[in-house]
């Protein structure tokens, strides 16, 4: 059965599932891994950690699917699980062993043309300049720009006031512009 993206085909699947059917579980998942790996994907900038803390989230929620209240968007519900999973495994990491498996990824590319190694630093420099930003500013930036919840979905997903939500915002765009305009400036002088 393919997932239409009606809530109330979202409703009888997650209800299937809460009777333990693992086909109608799987529908789901399909459906909504992609928004949870991007998510993650943006909290952590790595790419396997966002796999890994994707496939805990599933798993979490397969396990707590009865706390699933149906009045509110089972993604919203997804993304707070995978957000809490990918900010436990963030808040035990170094920053020093985080930097060395970024630079491993780096070196074990192939050589390619100088266009896109440029790209990869520019890309390698946001996210960095995301890393830098506090964990509840990040947070929110990614489920704003990169999963695409709305002010009042973020504040559910967080459950913090949409207050909150709209300062936390404004705080990371600010800060990230500040940092990536530095970054501008730094690289023209280091090229001149």
């Amino acid at each position: 059965m393919a997932l239409n993206q009606s809530a109330e085909n979202e409703l009888e699947l997650v209800e299937q599932a809460r009777n333990g059917d693992r086909a109608a579980y799987g529908e789901l998942v399909r459906f909504h891994y992609p928004g949870v790996v991007h998510v993650v994907y943006r909290l952590c900038g790595d790419a396997a950690l966002a796999e890994d803390m994707a496939q805990e989230a599933f798993l979490r929620a397969w396990i707590n699917l009865s706390s699933f209240r149906p009045g509110s968007p089972l993604r919203n519900w997804l993304y707070r699980i995978a957000v809490n999973a990918a900010l436990d495994v963030l808040r035990r990491r170094s920053e020093d062993s985080l930097e060395d498996e970024r630079m491993e990824m780096l070196t074990d590319q192939a050589p390619d043309p100088e266009a896109v190694v440029i790209e990869r630093e520019q890309v390698a420099f946001v996210q960095k300049a995301m890393d830098s930003l506090p964990e509840a500013a990040r947070t929110v930036l990614v489920l704003r720009e990169y999963g695409e919840l709305s002010y009042q979905e973020i504040a559910s997903v967080l459950d913090i006031p949409l207050g909150t939500v709209m300062s936390r915002l404004n705080y990371a765009r600010t800060r990230l512009r500040d940092l990536l305009k530095a970054q501008s400036v730094h690289r023209e002088y280091e090229y001149a």
